[in-house]
């Protein structure tokens, strides 16, 4: 029997309720609530009475193709991935493109997204790429590839938006990479609700992911995001796939980062820096160079701080400028870094080593245009702070790596060796670690620990 289910959807967050309200109940958003009537077919389970005379009965035809099985007769075994030959994003991927796997790009809008997955052409092209575009035309996407130095041979053009059609493509071409670009504008024709909405972007999804593990074929999904910078549609969505991809960056800047916020073939919060030119991205080798390269020396607040993004170590300056406020209220701007924990960093300056910034503005900048999460930063944001509150250049030949907690203690931080290592690669003399960490550790040749357990005992130390 068949009959139509009515609700209302949050076209931000995806909550739904069962009648229109003006603030959506999830996410707190205005005239977000859009009535969207989903088709269901409902059928009535049929039960049969065990054979061996029990009382229990149980559905027909549960079972699909499979059925349960021991841990033990499981069989695994290593899955092949395709290289790209392009060292950062087989980095991001953990190794490689995963067969059968489904993964989601999201990005701002002109950041590259579309640059990114057009690129795939030149490093896959002895395999067939099947890109479908349901935002450009096929002529848009071929000077593209023409710029980007596509070989046609193996690359094909697909300008669709039904789901259906796509699948039908798919299963006709058979292509080792899939790329849909975006997932918002495709749709399926069964469902009553326009392209882009909730219900539409789970469902196209949905058939994309049964499409991706029955062939297999490598899927790309192409995202949107909204002004918060999460990704447009259904919270689900990022559920749904084994891959999530955020590519970031400025567009007035050339440098891209392309992370990794889930990945279930490889490590998640994996990081690869791209430079975006003329003829198209070009990889970053060496990402701590670069980010240190127009770094000043001799100047106040400026300290630079070895942070681990996924399994790798960077060296990023920290900059700070701490003023006299010009108005009532002293302003708080954080580029790159959580704006609340630079406000909590802030009171512990004050209150344990007596830093008056309660009427000084302060901004902070992570250069490079990195973000920057981990707690090991809060050291290196303090000293920048402190230095340029006292217009004291800290030293330039010392990397900075520690947790500060709200008692003005310095905690340990993971990974130690591995930023030991690029400190020393890249030409430093010393490094200021927290003293738990410093027990049973090999020190590389050329460089100096500077254990500390107090947040005093740091600004000593290096101003």
């Amino acid at each position: 029997m068949a009959k139509t289910k009515t609700r209302f959807v949050c076209q931000d967050c995806g909550h739904d309720a069962p009648r229109w309200v003006g603030q959506c109940p999830g996410c707190a958003a205005w005239n977000t609530m859009v009535e969207e009537a989903t088709p269901t077919t409902v059928k009535t389970p049929v039960l049969r009475t065990p054979k061996n005379g029990g009382s229990s009965p149980r559905l027909a035809g549960a079972y699909g193709g499979t059925r349960p099985q021991r841990l033990q007769d499981v069989s695994v075994r290593e899955q092949p991935r395709l290289t790209t030959g392009l060292a950062e994003f087989d980095r991001v991927m953990g190794g490689g493109i995963m067969h059968g796997s489904l993964t989601l790009v999201a990005g701002d809008p002109g950041i590259g997204k579309s640059t990114l997955m057009t690129e795939l052409g030149r490093h896959l092209a002895e395999h067939t790429i099947l890109y479908v575009t349901g935002e450009e035309s096929a002529q848009q996407v071929k000077l593209r590839a023409e710029r980007l130095g596509i070989d046609p041979n193996a690359f094909y053009l697909f300008p669709e938006t039904n789901v259906e059609a796509i699948l039908a493509a798919a299963q006709d071409l058979q292509p080792d990479v899939m790329i849909v670009d975006s997932i918002q504008t495709v749709f399926r024709p069964d469902l009553t609700s326009a392209p882009g909405s909730v219900t539409q972007v789970r469902e196209s999804t949905a058939a994309l992911l049964d499409l991706t593990k029955s062939l297999p074929v490598s899927t790309f999904l192409v995202g949107h995001v909204t002004k918060a910078g999460s990704i447009a549609g259904p919270r689900v969505l990022e559920h749904m796939v084994d891959t999530v991809l955020y590519f970031e960056g400025d567009r007035h800047h050339a440098y891209r980062v392309l992370r990794a916020m889930k990945n279930r073939f490889g490590a998640a919060h994996e990081i690869g820096v791209f430079e975006m030119r003329e003829r198209g991205l070009v990889e970053v080798g060496n990402p701590s160079a670069l980010f240190l390269a127009e770094r000043s020396y001799g100047q106040s607040g400026s300290v630079v701080v070895c942070a681990m993004e996924g399994t790798r170590p960077l060296l990023v300056e920290v900059q700070a400028l701490v003023t006299p406020a010009s108005y009532g209220t002293p302003q708080r701007t954080a580029n790159g870094f959580d704006a609340r924990r630079l406000q909590l960093l802030l009171a512990v300056l004050e209150k344990r080593e007596g830093l008056r910034c309660s009427q000084q503005d302060v901004f902070l900048n992570i250069a490079g245009g990195v973000r920057l999460d981990e707690p090991a930063v809060d050291l290196a944001v303090a000293l920048a702070v402190a230095s340029s509150f006292r217009d004291v250049p800290a030293d330039s030949s010392t990397v900075v790596a520690g947790e500060v907690g709200l008692g003005g203690e310095i905690r340990a931080v993971s990974r130690v060796e591995q930023r030991l290592a690029e400190a020393r690669h890249l030409g430093f003399e010393q490094v200021l670690l927290p003293k738990a960490n410093t027990k049973n550790l090999e020190v590389p040749n050329g460089l100096t620990l500077l254990p500390v357990n107090r947040l005093g005992q740091a600004l000593d130390a290096v101003l």
